[in-house]
């Protein structure tokens, strides 16, 4: 698709800011700035984030959707930061990944575990605006976005076809809400900022609830950062592709 229609396409349906608009026409193959408005008590709010479009978008096509959830040391209101790790770093050179990739910045101070519900809502409105295979979407995150990846899979367990949380920790009691989701998480047994014990717990809780869909990867001698291999594995990608909700 040229860069002019897939210009009016998205002026048609608003997805993406007017200061991204006036400054570049998105085309598929780029990542652009964007920015998310909701509401909080009546007051206006704003979650800047990056969208991806494989290179062969078109909109006669449903295309496989992916929410990356970055760490603690991303947030703020510089998205160079979220392209520092992970798949919005990946498609700086590989344009043919195989899904439209919404990489949010979490303001500073703040958590993504506090943010499930507007997350959500981010999905679902990019998902009713561009060409998105709804039994097809996918969430993962590292660190914070890992115990974002969690939390926002618990709250709403139905939103994606599988999850793969880095390096992060949820709550073991809600593991009822995530027994029936695909997971594949990942964790380095040499980890000191979040222990692989925040992963194997919630490993655990899952199998006593009765879920059978969970794997868990434990990557030897591996600090913290285990999400370089992880992003790098690209059976993580076959693994994602091969569920859909529902089916």
């Amino acid at each position: 698709m040229k860069s002019k229609n897939f210009l009016m396409i998205a002026l048609m349906f608003g997805v993406f800011s007017a200061a991204t608009l006036n400054a570049q026409a998105p085309k598929p193959g780029e990542q652009v700035d964007c920015v998310f408005k909701y509401k909080v008590d009546d007051k206006d709010v704003e979650l800047k984030y990056d969208l991806f479009v494989p290179k062969n978008y078109t909109a006669n096509k449903k295309f496989p959707l992916m929410l990356f959830l970055h760490g603690a040391g991303e947030r703020g209101d510089d998205l160079n930061q979220v392209r520092k790790w992970g798949p919005p770093k990946l498609v700086k050179k590989r344009k043919d990944f195989p899904f439209i990739v919404i990489s949010p910045q979490c303001p500073r101070d703040d958590w993504w575990t506090t943010k499930a519900d507007a997350l959500a809502k981010m999905v679902d409105e990019v998902a009713g605006k561009l060409s998105v295979d709804k039994k097809k979407m996918y969430c993962t995150g590292l660190s914070m976005g890992g115990y974002g990846t969690w939390t926002l899979c618990a709250k709403h367990p139905k939103l994606f076809a599988a999850a793969a949380p880095v390096c992060g920790g949820g709550t073991p009691k809600s593991a009822s809400a995530l027994k029936d989701l695909p997971i594949w998480t990942f964790h380095g047994d040499a980890d000191n900022v979040v222990p692989l014990s925040g992963t194997q717990k919630m490993i655990d809780a899952i199998k006593e609830a009765g879920g059978k869909n969970a794997k868990f990867t434990i990557y030897k001698g591996v600090g913290h950062n285990s999400w370089s291999e992880t992003y790098a594995n690209e059976e993580l990608y076959k693994w994602l592709l091969s569920h859909s909700r529902g089916g």
